[in-house]
């Protein structure tokens, strides 16, 4: 089947869908951002992520929120599923895995700016929801991250409340 400009270096999308087993962040593709003069958010809420705790081996469940400002690439939706799939049998701390979440999508796409908050369900009575997010050194985003740091805890609120 002949594949259009667009598609190029995009494979798993219309693939045939192969998960890891284990933490797979080369499973991860872009595309070009056809706006990249604008500033737009990009937003993915996602409801059944799953890790393992390193120490027990027992299921986290999380929904992870990844907001970014695209520069030149964009991450492709199919491959961010498969690479968030490749968690579930992973084992990490909650806050590890949204820092790591964070850099390799950084490593990817060199956002303009970016933010991943994880919504852990409880476990013994306590949740844990860590924050973390980036902005370009020396732009307006770095200024932007400094802002949404601050703010974070209605930023997550208005997150919660207007799903």
């Amino acid at each position: 089947m002949p594949r259009n400009k667009e598609a190029e270096g995009i494979h798993a999308l219309g693939g045939k869908t192969k998960y890891s087993t284990d933490y797979a962040p080369e499973v991860l593709e872009t595309f070009t951002n056809k706006h990249p003069d604008n500033d737009y958010w990009v937003k993915f809420n996602c409801p059944e992520f799953t890790t393992l705790c390193p120490i027990t081996g027992q299921p986290d469940f999380a929904t992870l929120y990844i907001s970014y400002v695209p520069d030149k690439l964009m991450v492709e939706s199919k491959s961010l599923k498969l690479y968030l799939f490749s968690f579930r049998a992973h084992g990490d701390f909650h806050e590890d895995v949204v820092n790591v979440v964070m850099k390799d999508l950084i490593k990817l796409m060199d956002p303009k700016y970016i933010e991943v908050w994880g919504k852990f369900l409880p476990r013994g009575g306590i949740s844990i929801d860590p924050y973390a997010n980036y902005g370009k050194k020396g732009t307006k985003y770095e200024k932007l991250a400094e802002h949404r740091f601050m703010w974070h805890d209605m930023i997550a609120m208005d997150k919660v409340d207007n799903r």
